[in-house]
C-alpha cells in the first residue's frame, strides 16, 4: 500500500489532481464553521448542536456539521441535488429537454446551465425556510424594524452564496480533481464526523459489560454492512458478445468475445443523496409557509414524518423509513435510464457487427439488454434501500439514534471504492499497480 502511495505521487498528473481535491475539500471544511453574520453563536451552540430533530440530522450528515453551527454551507448542495432531479424528471414532459440531453457537449452545458438558474430558485425557497425557523438566532437589532430586513437579507444571501460556492467547488473537483465533486463533498462531510462517532462507540463500551456486549455487536454488523457494501458494488452481470468475422480489403477482423458489464450498483451512491435531499425538503417548505410550532392536525402529521427522530414515535420513524426505502428504489432506476440506454448498445453492437448468443439484433438486442438491466438494478436498489432504513427501524424500536450506520457506511464505502477505482485506472494507464491490484 505503501508503495501504491509513493507511485501515485510520483506521477504529476495524478499528484495535482489529488493535491487539487484535498484542497477544495479544505476549503468546503473551512466554511463549515463560518457562521452566517448576524446570528447569536452561543444560542446556536447550546440549542441547535444538541438537536436530535430528523430534519437537522440529515441535513447536518450531509453538510458535515455545518447546519448544526447553522455555516453559509448549512443548505450544502441540497439545492443542487434538488435542481438535478427536477429537470432530470422534467426531460420525460418536455420534449426540448430530451432533445438537449441527447446532443452531446452542447446539450449537456445547456442543461447544466438551467440547473445551476434552478438551484438559485430552489437556494432562495430553502433560505425562506430557514430563516422562518431560526430567525430567532438572530441578534437583536436585526428582529425588528428596518433591521428585520436587513436580517432576512443577509441570512438568505449568505445561504445562496454558500450553496453557489459547493456548486462551483463540487464542479471543479469533477473536472480538475479525483472522482465526483458532488460524492466528494458529501464524503468529506461525513468524514469530518467521524470522531463524533468514534466518540460514541467508546463511551458504549464503557458503560459497563452490557455495553461492552453492545459494542461487540454494533462492530460484527459494521463490518458485515461494509463488506456487503464492497460486494454489491463490485458485483456486476456480464453478458457476452461475440462479433462476426468480416473481411475489411485483404484483412479480416472480428471473431473474437467479449462482454457488457453491467454493474449491481450502477448508480453508486447517487440515488442515496438524492433521496436524503428530497427527504429534507418537506419539511423545509411547512416551516416556510407556516410557524411550525403551531402546527397542529394533518399537517403536524405530515411535518412530524419527515423530521422524525428518535422522540416522535414508531409509527412516525417507520412511515419515514417507508418513504426513503421508496425514493431510494424509484431513483436507483431514474439515474440507471439515464447513464445506461440499451437502445443506443444494441444498435453500436449492429454497427460494429457484435450480436448476444442466441438473440436477435437490434430490437431484440435492446429489450434483452433492458430486461437484464431491470433485474440488476431491482435487486442492487433493494440492497441500498435496506442498508439505509436499517438504522431508523432499529431507531424505531430502540429509541436509539444511530443513523451513522446506514447512510455515512454505504456513503463512505462507495465513494471510497469510486476514487480507488478512478486512481486504478489512471495508475494501470501508466504501468503502475494500484490499491486495487
Amino acid at each position: 500500500m505503501f508503495e501504491s502511495i509513493k507511485n501515485i505521487f510520483s506521477v504529476k498528473d495524478i499528484r495535482k489532481k489529488l493535491l487539487f481535491t484535498i484542497l477544495i475539500l479544505l476549503i468546503f471544511r473551512i466554511g463549515t464553521f463560518i457562521t452566517i453574520p448576524g446570528l447569536d453563536k452561543i444560542t446556536i451552540n447550546e440549542q441547535l448542536g444538541a438537536s436530535t430533530n430528523g430534519l437537522t440530522t440529515m441535513i447536518n450528515l450531509l453538510s458535515g456539521g455545518a447546519f448544526s453551527r447553522l455555516s453559509i454551507f448549512s443548505m450544502t448542495i441540497g439545492p443542487y441535488i434538488t435542481a438535478s432531479i427536477v429537470l432530470n424528471l422534467l426531460q420525460f414532459v418536455i420534449p426540448s429537454l430530451e432533445r438537449l440531453a441527447k446532443e452531446g457537449e452542447t446539450g449537456r452545458k445547456k442543461l447544466n446551465k438551467y440547473t445551476k438558474y434552478l438551484t438559485i430558485a430552489f437556494a432562495i425557497i430553502e433560505g425562506l425556510g430557514l430563516y422562518f425557523t431560526y430567525d430567532a438566532y438572530l441578534l437583536t437589532p436585526l428582529t425588528y424594524g428596518a433591521g428585520k430586513y436587513l436580517g432576512i437579507i443577509l441570512f438568505i444571501v449568505s445561504l445562496m452564496a454558500g450553496t453557489s460556492l459547493l456548486t462551483w467547488l463540487g464542479d471543479k473537483i469533477t473536472e480538475n480533481g479525483i472522482g465526483n465533486g458532488i460524492s466528494m463533498i458529501v464524503f468529506f462531510g461525513i468524514v469530518a464526523g467521524l470522531p463524533t462517532t468514534i466518540n460514541s462507540f467508546a463511551n458504549i463500551a464503557g458503560s459497563g459489560f452490557t455495553g461492552v456486549l453492545i459494542f461487540i455487536a454494533l462492530m460484527i454488523g459494521l463490518i458485515a454492512v461494509i463488506a456487503g457494501v464492497v460486494f454489491v458494488q463490485k458485483a456486476e452481470r456480464r453478458i457476452p458478445v461475440n462479433y462476426a468475422k468480416r473481411v475489411v480489403g485483404r484483412k479480416m477482423y472480428g471473431g473474437q468475445s467479449t462482454h457488457i458489464p453491467i454493474k449491481l450498483a450502477m448508480a453508486g451512491v447517487m440515488p442515496l443523496i438524492f433521496a436524503m435531499s428530497f427527504m429534507s425538503f418537506p419539511g423545509i417548505i411547512i416551516s416556510l409557509v407556516t410557524d411550525v410550532n403551531s402546527l397542529t392536525g394533518f399537517w403536524k402529521g405530515v411535518y412530524t414524518l419527515f423530521t422524525a427522530s428518535s422522540t416522535s414515535g414508531i409509527g412516525y420513524l417507520i412511515g419515514y423509513a417507508v418513504i426513503y426505502m421508496i425514493l431510494i428504489i424509484g431513483f436507483t432506476f431514474i439515474y440507471t435510464m439515464f447513464i445506461v440506454n440499451p437502445v443506443e448498445i444494441a444498435n453500436n453492437l449492429k454497427k460494429n457487427g457484435g450480436f448476444i448468443p442466441g438473440i436477435r439484433a437490434g430490437k431484440n438486442t435492446s429489450e434483452y439488454i433492458n430486461s437484464v438491466l431491470k433485474h440488476i438494478t431491482a435487486v442492487g436498489a433493494l440492497f441500498l434501500s435496506a442498508i439505509a432504513i436499517l438504522p431508523i427501524i432499529l431507531q424505531a424500536f430502540t429509541s436509539q439514534n444511530i443513523s451513522f450506520s446506514g447512510n455515512s457506511i454505504l456513503i463512505l464505502v462507495s465513494v471510497g471504492l469510486e476514487v480507488l477505482n478512478t486512481i486504478e485506472t489512471q495508475m494501470a494507464s501508466r504501468n503502475y499497480s494500484g490499491f486495487l491490484g
